[in-house]
């Protein structure tokens, strides 16, 4: 079953979840019903009893009865950090090419807040990122991530997300993910195509 937006969902079997913005980790019961509201990169966001929402990982997708549908489609490359480019260190690859900048800013871009429709990169959370070969021959990824909030409990999920896409590039055998919160995050860093899907001008 595709699943819409605002769609009621019967839950299957307990499902664990993370409740958001707390970062708790909970479960849901078998039969109990849940509205999901958001389902991008690869994860949903649910609203469950008394308003609370809840992230569900795509891997747990069918104890909502739901397609689990992989990554996100986010079309065209555009700028990071809210139109600040974020500069990759000097190139040269061992034995093939070398990882760049914004292969790993693609990957972090099915990387979403699950309450903010918009991913890590378009909302400006990516303060910078670092690529360096290692002995082995491959390539250590090091990124500084910030949250909206520096007392938001979804940035350690967040983080590990973000280190799990990372991964996923070819010749990337080591990745990072630091969380930083100077300087503070503010609505300047989002970008053009986030300001203008949240209706912000």
């Amino acid at each position: 079953m595709r699943e819409r937006v605002n769609q009621t969902v019967e839950v299957r079997w307990d499902c664990p979840v993370v409740l958001v913005p707390s970062g708790r980790r909970s479960v849901l019961a078998a039969g109990e019903q849940v509205v999901v509201v958001q389902r991008l990169g690869g994860s949903f966001t649910v609203q469950v009893g008394h308003g609370m929402l809840a992230r569900v990982a795509g891997a747990d997708a069918d104890a909502l009865g739901i397609e689990a549908l992989g990554g996100d489609e986010h079309g065209g490359r555009e700028e990071a950090a809210g139109g600040r480019e974020v500069q990759p260190p000097g190139s040269g690859a061992v034995g093939g090419h070398a990882p760049d900048v914004e292969a790993v800013l693609d990957r972090l871009r099915s990387v979403y807040d699950p309450e903010i429709p918009v991913n890590v990169v378009d909302l400006g959370l990516i303060y910078g990122c670092e690529i360096h070969p290692t002995h082995s021959g491959g390539y250590r990824v090091a990124v500084w991530m910030s949250m909206t909030a520096p007392g938001c409990g979804m940035g350690d999920i967040l983080r590990a997300e973000a280190a799990e896409q990372i991964l996923e590039i070819p010749g990337v055998t080591d990745a990072e993910v630091e969380l930083v919160f100077e300087p503070s995050w503010d609505l300047g860093r989002m970008s053009e195509a986030a300001r203008l899907q949240l209706g912000m001008w």
